[in-house]
């Protein structure tokens, strides 16, 4: 056996070295401050070479009439696979969510706020810097998503193909599941019928075609354990690098994916000595590895704030704040509240005022000092969100099931693989200490990484086996999961698959009284228009204003950059005077009534006036759905 051999799926070795690539050659033309068109045509040509020459001289040649006769073999073995019911379904729900990601301008609202403004500003400068900025979001997150951005935007000036980026991962979902899932001691039929429904969890689903990034960092995260699995088994070099690298990646894109980093390395144990087979490529492999990973913001971040995560310049984000034990506590109970509510839940603001006048107003001010609004109000939606959702009702419902079905067979005779037993283990140690310390407000999302990894022992056993094969009622179960999942997608606010506003202003949603009525034309409008939020703003602009002076603070402000390479943002902070702001080109600045008085702590009049500017237009935009519209108003620097 070749210690190098492949024994990946091309398709997954491809998605891990071309996001990797694209993480490599985002750090390095920054250094070289070619990040720009040309740059990235270098770049990539070069690595196209020694690909070339890679496949010439190693990879195993093929004839034409071979690669066509494996293609056509593919293609009858994917036509009998989506004949299948639960394929099928899945196929589907891959079809519409693409189609939704198509129809739909990007919206999700941290990449229009932060992930790709910041991409921007350093295409604008051609190189990655750190921005003059009150909201460090835009400086302290890892890259991972972002560097595979940027050459999108470079060579097609626009973010409208960006959801591609998850619907790529989600489609190769499935295998990655089945693989993983058998190795952890799921027998093939159980395993195979989860890796159909498991995606279907709102949280891997409505990011389908979305451009948030935590289902592409949890597709890493569970491709590096898996394929550290399928070397152990095979032998296979290539498995190992590409586990390191997809772990790497996975770090990149969500800087608390580095807790799991302790099942990998479990998976990883027995495999370490085969790198040593080939030294050369496995340094270039491990340092390729270090630049895709968060480790250069890291250091970036210890540079700047003393800190590798950030945080010093982030305050206010709720984490290692308080009781372990509080935070435990909360978090587990939003987990589940989060994965028992309905998929359609039109009580939640019943629920909220519930909340508010039952909690004693001294726990409520302590839940509030240690956690975001959301989580300290036990807020839930109408309807699950991209921003908040679990894995949902439905396959809630048919863990317990399984659960039980465990439970009752929990004497059988099973001797499991260490890693069977070790691997969960160690994500669930993970997942405990990321609950002890997170005062987020939607933990059921960041926990996409470690679904697959703590239900695996929940699937394993002859009695699940049967149970699953057998069971008229698990089919019929599987089939309503897929159902409303399908039905979610079609009515997702943030990319509706039916005629939104034609239905609801028929139906007087936009003058009733009703509050839910009105509450579900104002989210529907405020998902709607969000990609293009300020274009009010933009109209009032002076045509050609390339340069543009805002004062913000986590706003969607992808919408002021538009169309991309037409302009470019100056956050303009406390402290900043006339010169410094008129130096880089600022003649007009948008100013948030709502952020100026946060940022500032002084009146926007005497502000203005020390700038030598004037007031020449306001403008109400509507940016949240949970808060009204916010003035803002545009200065003229004289």
């Amino acid at each position: 056996m070749s210690p190098a051999r492949f024994t990946t799926p091309r398709s997954v070795a491809a998605w891990i070295l071309v996001v990797a690539a694209c993480n490599c050659a985002g750090w390095i033309l920054s250094a070289m401050h070619r990040l720009d068109l040309v740059g990235y045509l270098v770049f990539f040509a070069i690595l196209l070479v020694g690909a070339i020459g890679w496949k010439r001289f190693f990879a195993p040649r093929s004839s034409a009439a071979e690669v066509v006769i494996t293609l056509q073999t593919r293609w009858r073995r994917q036509r009998r696979r989506f004949r299948r019911l639960f394929p099928f379904g899945f196929l589907v729900l891959a079809i519409l969510a693409g189609l939704g990601g198509l129809i739909h301008a990007p919206n999700n609202y941290d990449a229009l706020a932060y992930r790709t403004p910041r991409v921007l500003q350093w295409l604008a400068e051609k190189h990655w810097l750190w921005i003059h900025t009150d909201f460090h979001r835009l400086n302290t997150r890892g890259c991972g998503i972002e560097w595979v951005t940027a050459p999108i935007f470079v060579c097609l000036g626009t973010d409208r193909l960006d959801f591609l980026l998850n619907l790529i991962p989600f489609a190769l979902l499935p295998g990655r599941i089945f693989s993983l899932l058998t190795r952890l001691g799921a027998r093939q039929r159980v395993a195979w019928h989860w890796m159909w429904l498991l995606p279907t969890g709102y949280g891997y689903l409505l990011q389908a075609g979305s451009i948030g990034n935590d289902l592409f960092g949890a597709w890493f995260a569970l491709a590096a354990v898996e394929l550290a699995f399928r070397a152990r088994d095979t032998g296979s070099l290539g498995a190992v690098w590409l586990s390191l690298l997809a772990a790497a990646l996975a770090t990149a894109t969500k800087a608390f994916n580095v807790l799991l980093i302790l099942p990998w390395g479990m998976a990883m144990l027995p495999v370490l000595g085969l790198l040593v087979r080939r030294p050369l490529i496995t340094a270039v492999v491990i340092l390729a590895g270090l630049l895709s990973s968060i480790g250069p913001t890291a250091v970036i971040n210890y540079h700047y704030c003393g800190d590798w995560s950030g945080k010093p310049m982030e305050p206010g984000v709720p984490f290692s704040m308080g009781s372990p034990a509080l935070h435990l506590g909360i978090n587990s109970f939003l987990i589940l509240l989060n994965n028992v509510t309905p998929p359609i839940f039109p009580f939640a603001r019943t629920w909220e005022r519930f909340v508010e006048h039952s909690l004693p107003a001294a726990f409520s001010a302590r839940l509030h000092r240690h956690f975001e609004p959301g989580a300290a109000s036990l807020r839930l939606d109408e309807m699950p969100m991209e921003e908040s959702a679990g894995l949902g009702l439905g396959l809630a419902f048919l863990l317990v099931i399984l659960l039980i079905v465990r439970l009752r067979s929990v004497r059988e005779r099973h001797r499991p693989w260490w890693s069977e037993m070790l691997v969960p283990l160690g994500a669930g140690a993970a997942c405990v200490f990321f609950l002890t310390q997170s005062g987020l407000s939607c933990p059921s999302r960041y926990l996409a990484p470690f679904y697959p990894l703590l239900i695996a022992p929940m699937l394993s056993g002859t009695g699940v086996d049967r149970f699953v094969r057998r069971s008229r009622l698990w089919r019929a179960a599987g089939v309503a999961v897929f159902g409303a999942a399908g039905l979610l997608l079609v009515l997702s606010p943030a990319r509706p698959l039916w005629p939104v506003r034609p239905v609801l202003r028929a139906l007087g949603a936009d003058l009733s009284s009703h509050p839910l009525v009105h509450r579900a034309w104002t989210v529907y409008q405020v998902y709607g228009q969000r990609a293009d939020a300020f274009d009010p703003a933009l109209r009032l602009l002076p045509p050609g204003t390339a340069v543009l002076g805002i004062v913000t603070f986590d706003d969607p402000e992808t919408a002021l950059w538009r169309p991309f390479g037409s302009r470019r943002l100056i956050h303009v902070c406390p402290g900043d005077t006339r010169a410094s702001i008129a130096a880089q080109g600022v003649r007009y600045i948008w100013v948030s009534l709502e952020k100026f008085d946060f940022l500032f702590h002084e009146p926007l009049d005497p502000w203005v006036s020390g700038l030598n500017g004037k007031v020449v237009a306001e403008v109400s935009l509507a940016l949240r759905a949970g808060q009204g519209p916010v003035r803002w108003r545009l200065i003229e620097l004289k």
